[in-house]
């Protein structure tokens, strides 16, 4: 059961593409696996890239959307092939199937329930329990709500296995491409790479003041200068 050892050749994943539809090569494709509890947004957060929308197919026999999103970069385009449990989850673990060849992963946690912060060090552990190695993204979603229950100060798993970490709002789009820019950058071996062209997004359901957005970030860059508590408890 391998998992990532493509990520150390970006190139090797290059090859499973479809044409750009301009000059014929093909382009950067990558299998990104999704997971999280039910109820987080998976779904919803996969659902604002339009692109993978209108061409998302259906997995049987191991229940799961593929979401197929491409984005624009100034290394041309690229394609991250977005695997959503389709809300199996709820029924007990993911099959192997669903991890295996991952090349990167999102993991979702929602802000309003510590139960599913709690639970990220599950998915974490069956995540690389598959796919050692790859580039993964710990995303906090639904900050657009008040009343979170999971502050910025508490979230320190991803500085513990050494993950990204990125606030989201699925709803109002807020840092909805800002997961697949850094596994974008990962995935190519190139910090430098930026999406040229903004991503068609759903038209955002609800929105987010510039002042609140502005106290969040403040509250996570304060949270991420704070040294690591000592003890180990995965952690609420």
């Amino acid at each position: 059961m391998q998992g990532a050892g493509t990520t150390s050749t970006p190139g090797a994943a290059a090859t499973a593409g479809s044409g750009d539809g301009g000059s014929g090569e093909a382009v950067p494709t990558f299998k990104i696996v999704l997971v999280g509890d039910g109820g987080t947004g998976k779904t919803t957060f996969v659902k604002r890239h339009l692109t993978g929308e209108f061409e998302r197919r259906y997995i049987a026999t191991l229940g799961v959307e593929v979401h197929p999103l491409k984005f624009y970069t100034n290394r041309g385009p690229i394609v991250l092939n977005v695997w959503d449990t389709a809300g199996q989850e709820k029924f007990g673990g993911l099959r192997d199937g669903y991890y295996i060849q991952g090349q990167g992963a999102i993991i979702m946690f929602d802000v309003t329930s510590r139960i599913t912060y709690k639970n990220v060090a599950n998915w974490h552990r069956d995540l690389v329990r598959v796919c050692d190695n790859i580039p993964i993204v710990l995303v906090g979603n639904k900050v657009d709500v008040k009343d979170r229950k999971v502050k910025a100060k508490q979230i320190n798993f991803h500085r513990k296995k050494n993950l990204m970490y990125v606030d989201t709002s699925a709803k109002s789009n807020y840092n909805v491409e800002k997961p697949f820019l850094w596994l974008a950058r990962k995935l190519t071996g190139d910090p430098n790479l930026v999406f040229v062209e903004a991503p068609a997004l759903a038209p955002a359901e609800i929105q987010i003041d510039d002042e609140y957005k502005r106290q969040m970030e403040a509250e996570l860059q304060q949270a991420q200068a704070v040294p690591l508590p000592e003890e180990d408890d995965e952690d609420m």
